[in-house]
């Protein structure tokens, strides 16, 4: 029995004064990564074609993870980016997620509920696991909120399908304020999260030439050029 203690003593003094071996150092937000869009996530990207999540005017992710959802978003902004569920693609009456940025330097998950064109904000907040960042002039964010939640008017369940709006702007002192663009970016369609899709949204900067109406002009002056008279 001594030769037993003696033994174990002799153990610990050789492990005594050297530290615990330290975990190494973790990234503090993992990069959005663009590359699982449409496979194992949805995307939706709106700015300069061939964009990404650090890129576009405006990008968001969601994926099923259990019993929740998890959103990715990041806009070019330095005040908030959001993304609101609405059962039209009209502002108004709608289920509000928002990163914000305040002058801390943090990026706080906010609940809004949209009354008309106002955005009030609601205390009771479903989002969970949630973490965000400021970086090269944009805030990105990440966060869980369930799938099924009880009845209530100011959040939605999110295992039916809705319109998302897009939207993202300035804040003062940590408050939002009006978005930055007159006419924010809404999916054409309902979104099913039980569907993962990568779609891209030009902005205003790249719609010039796509409408059916420009082309046609262009057709049209082409043949003008062509047939007339030098």
């Amino acid at each position: 029995f001594l030769f037993l203690v003696f033994y174990l003593v002799m153990i610990y003094s050789d492990y005594t004064g050297y530290p615990f071996p330290t975990a190494p150092p973790v990234d503090p937000f993992a990069k959005i990564r663009v590359d699982d869009c449409g496979k194992t996530k949805g995307c939706f990207r709106y700015g300069k074609p061939g964009c990404n999540a650090e890129t576009c005017d405006y990008f968001l992710s969601y994926r099923r993870i259990g019993a929740d959802v998890e959103f990715e978003l990041s806009a070019d902004t330095d005040g908030w980016v959001a993304v609101g569920f609405s059962s039209d693609k009209k502002m108004g009456g709608d289920d509000v997620m928002a990163c914000v940025h305040d002058d801390n330097g943090r990026v706080r998950i906010q609940h809004f509920y949209n009354v008309g064109q106002w955005a009030k904000e609601i205390q009771r907040n479903p989002a969970r696991d949630e973490e965000g960042v400021f970086e090269n002039n944009r805030v990105t964010c990440r966060f869980k909120r369930p799938v099924y939640v009880p009845r209530e008017e100011t959040i939605v369940d999110l295992h039916l399908s809705w319109y998302y709006l897009f939207a993202w702007g300035p804040a003062i002192q940590g408050s939002i304020t009006r978005h930055d663009i007159d006419s924010p970016p809404v999916s054409e369609r309902v979104v099913s999260i039980y569907k993962y899709e990568d779609i891209f949204m030009p902005s205003a900067a790249y719609q010039t030439f796509s409408s059916p109406f420009c082309l046609l002009l262009i057709v049209a002056l082409t043949f003008y050029l062509l047939m007339g008279t030098p």
